[in-house]
């Protein structure tokens, strides 16, 4: 069996198992075996039967739903590739967007804050793009934290395992912060979720029957770390559209709005600190 014969086979399993891209993921995993790129598997030599029962095997755990992220050990997000797996919750692109405005309000020179930071996603690239400014990420599991330490590193990013609600958390940098990003745990509870979400760790995921029980607090301790003028922005669920800016607008917030991802859901809120009279 050559490359493209088994990758067209995995792409019809994975298609029956409801895979959202079940070619792309084929070819994901079938480069990640190999080692070559997906265009080279076009031409490359038929694989050996070690390197079939290893793709066959990788492809049943896609097909039972497992992220493909966890089985490859990586996930893309914006310009680099973060270690994922086991323990830490999966990027996903449309957080992109919230890193498109968070770069467009940072200073030269600014500080920022990442709260919920998970794998690091968000400051790792707010570190690597903009190594101007100065970045601190904070996460309350330990499990995640190690993959955040890890690819944090050589960043200059800093990473704090810390609950972030809390108001003693970085309380050196209150009143000093330029921007404060956050994708916390917002689902609520009798929320349906795909099936690879239910690899994630719940706690990244799942925020009480409201799905705003770290959103709330959050705004509030965010308020604190940003000087005047300083801006928050954190994800939510596409129910939070109306509630997500109203919590801003009593944390102590103005030019409060509410952002779409390229599906045309809510997406993520923003907000501005008021500035002192």
């Amino acid at each position: 069996m050559t490359w493209p014969q088994a990758i067209a086979s995995a792409a019809k399993r994975l298609e029956a198992a409801g895979v959202h891209s079940p070619r792309n993921d084929a070819e994901l995993l079938a480069a990640h075996v190999s080692g070559l790129t997906r265009t080279r598997l076009l031409i490359a030599d038929a694989p050996t039967a070690d390197q079939l029962a290893v793709f066959d095997a990788l492809v049943e755990r896609r097909a039972a739903r497992e992220p493909l992220q966890h089985l490859t050990g990586s996930a893309a997000f914006r310009y680099g590739e973060l270690a994922v797996g086991p323990g830490v919750f999966v990027p996903r692109p449309e957080t992109e967007l919230l890193v498109d405005w968070a770069l467009e309000h940072l200073p030269q020179g600014g500080t920022v804050i990442d709260a919920c930071s998970g794998s690091g996603a968000v400051a790792h690239a707010i570190a690597t793009e903009r190594p101007d400014v100065r970045v601190w990420a904070i996460e309350i599991d330990p499990d995640a934290f190690e993959w955040l330490e890890s690819n944090l590193n050589g960043t200059g990013a800093i990473p704090v395992n810390a609950d972030a609600t809390a108001a003693g958390t970085l309380a050196e940098l209150d009143g000093i912060v330029d921007l404060v990003t956050a994708n916390p745990p917002y689902v609520p509870f009798e929320i349906e979720v795909a099936p690879e979400v239910k690899f994630d760790p719940s706690g990244a995921v799942y925020a009480a029957a409201s799905g705003l029980a770290v959103i709330q607090p959050l705004a509030f301790r965010a308020a604190a770390w940003l000087k005047p003028g300083g801006w928050f922005g954190f994800e939510h669920d596409d129910t939070h559209q109306k509630a997500a800016p109203e919590i801003l607008n009593v944390s102590g917030f103005t030019e409060t709005e509410d952002h779409d991802d390229l599906a045309g859901r809510p997406r993520f809120a923003t907000g501005r600190l008021g500035l002192l009279p």
